[in-house]
């Protein structure tokens, strides 16, 4: 069931963007063809698609920072082109590549942009000190942004993107090209922002685990359409993709396998017998019982949900 329009912190129904370059031999480029979206407000939504699917066209649309050729987008209630103004004292982004001035030191960096929301003083020199803790930036805030490690500079971007204390918070690809250690870091602030602040994320990856360990809900967008959108469980279900139980029998398994109830697909290969069913936890006690009691042997037995990744594979076929 839609959420309710005062419930959506974004609304958005088919969006088009068009880029036009040259001039001799103009080109024209379809970024965006009619994207719908709508992200509940408190929630937090992974917009999920390979490179030049639209993710970044359209954030920036949402972000104000992009006019879209048509379509019709509500942020916070407000009209992204009519209300930008309005709009973007409410708003921050962060992008995965972060471009700062080389020279600037990190506290000067997040001052900078806390004066560009209007804060000035001692509200100034309170919030960037507040967020260089936060963001564990204390031993940094002296040092060049050049001589910043990659992961530093996502963690300074992050800081920027709050200094105004948003209520909807852009995120694109903020995990990109960072070690796993430092990525996890990230992920970890993220749902903390979500948790501690009840602020409203929009997030953009091409990474699937990330998204099934941050998002409530997840968009699959594809040559400048959502594909489709929802709970990961949602889609997975919607789809027809179920649990995978694989199970390495003595002897080969019987026939009745591929038919039993709840069971979607049945296929062998190298030794095991992998069975996709509705719900491995209802159905695997069912099919150990009736092997045992055909004399099959159970060597071993693995479970495993599906992943969104596998999703976006049938999406996009």
């Amino acid at each position: 069931m839609p959420s309710p329009a005062s419930a959506l912190a974004i609304d958005a129904r088919e969006v088009a963007k068009t880029f036009r370059s040259g001039w001799l031999r103009p080109r024209e480029t379809a970024a965006l063809r009619g994207a719908t979206l709508a992200v509940p407000r408190g929630a937090i939504v992974g917009l999920l698609g390979p490179n030049g699917a639209g993710k970044t066209t359209f954030l920036s649309i949402l972000a104000t920072l992009l006019i879209p050729d048509r379509g019709t987008v509500r942020v916070l209630g407000l009209d992204v082109v009519r209300d930008s103004m309005a709009l973007r004292r409410r708003l921050n982004m962060a992008s995965g590549r972060p471009s700062f001035l080389w020279s600037l030191r990190v506290a000067e960096i997040v001052a900078f942009y806390g004066r560009l929301y209007g804060l000035s003083g001692a509200a100034l020199r309170a919030r960037v000190d507040a967020l260089i803790e936060q963001y564990e930036l204390t031993p940094y805030r002296r040092v060049p942004y050049s001589e910043l490690s990659t992961g530093l500079k996502q963690r300074v971007a992050l800081a920027k993107s709050l200094v105004n204390d948003p209520e909807l918070l852009f995120l694109d690809e903020p995990t990109l090209g960072l070690d796993p250690d430092v990525s996890m870091r990230v992920r970890a602030h993220i749902a903390a922002l979500r948790r501690e602040r009840g602020v409203t994320i929009l997030l953009t990856t091409h990474y699937m685990r990330e998204a099934e360990e941050l998002c409530d809900e997840v968009a699959f967008i594809k040559a400048g359409r959502i594909l489709d959108a929802g709970t990961p469980d949602e889609l997975k279900r919607r789809i027809g993709l179920g649990d995978v139980i694989a199970l390495r029998l003595e002897p080969a398994a019987p026939a009745w396998l591929a038919e039993a109830p709840g069971v979607l697909r049945c296929a062998s290969a190298d030794g095991w017998t992998k069975c996709t069913v509705d719900d491995a936890e209802k159905r695997l006690p069912d099919l150990l019982r009736q092997l045992f009691a055909e004399g099959v042997t159970v060597r071993n037995v693995r479970v495993r949900e599906p992943e969104l990744e596998e999703v976006f594979v049938e999406l996009a076929r």
